[in-house]
């Protein structure tokens, strides 16, 4: 079966030009070679998105939410798309109690009929599955708050199949490298 490729990340904060790193690398990925067919920008750093976007010719079908510090941009606070037989419930999270555990977030994936929650905020990357949801954070483009450093995720979704997930680092010199969580 075919899957398909999203690009999800969250939390660039200004940091341009480690999204522009990003956004060149994906290129490299973009069919009809690559799978990447779609991004999800988790918030933070909308301004960011259109800056980069622009510079390094990145284009995608785009999936974006506002964060806590997207003042004045005109995005959702949350959204729901479906990608080759999975649903994504996608927030920020700074309004989902996410200090407090994930039960926020997984009552709003079974409002949303939703079987993965893209979130970011917290600026770490993580990735769990609790009853049947898919929980995954990027982490933070440009201000990481892990041991990792900055990161992002693409998750490849087959129909009728897990997910699977990938993270990427984005180093010192903006050279992009899996990595494990």
């Amino acid at each position: 079966m075919d899957g398909k490729k999203l690009l999800v990340f969250s939390d660039s904060h200004g940091c341009v030009t480690a999204l522009k790193a990003v956004f060149n690398w994906a290129k490299e990925q973009l069919p009809p070679d690559g799978l990447i067919c779609a991004a999800a920008c988790l918030g933070d750093g909308l301004s960011d998105l259109q800056i980069a976007a622009e510079t390094t010719g990145f284009y995608s079908d785009w999936n974006v939410v506002r964060g806590n510090n997207d003042y004045g941009a005109r995005a959702p606070d949350t959204a729901v798309f479906d990608l080759n037989g999975h649903r994504f419930f996608m927030c920020h999270g700074h309004r989902h109690a996410l200090y407090g555990g994930y039960h926020t977030l997984i009552s709003s994936a079974h409002q949303s009929d939703a079987d993965v929650v893209l979130f970011g905020h917290t600026h770490a990357p993580f990735f769990k599955t609790v009853n049947g949801i898919s929980l995954i954070n990027p982490g933070s483009v440009g201000r990481s708050r892990s041991r990792i450093g900055e990161t992002f995720a693409v998750i490849e979704c087959i129909q009728g199949e897990p997910l699977k997930v990938e993270f990427f680092g984005i180093d010192e010199n903006r050279d992009i490298k899996k990595v494990t969580i």
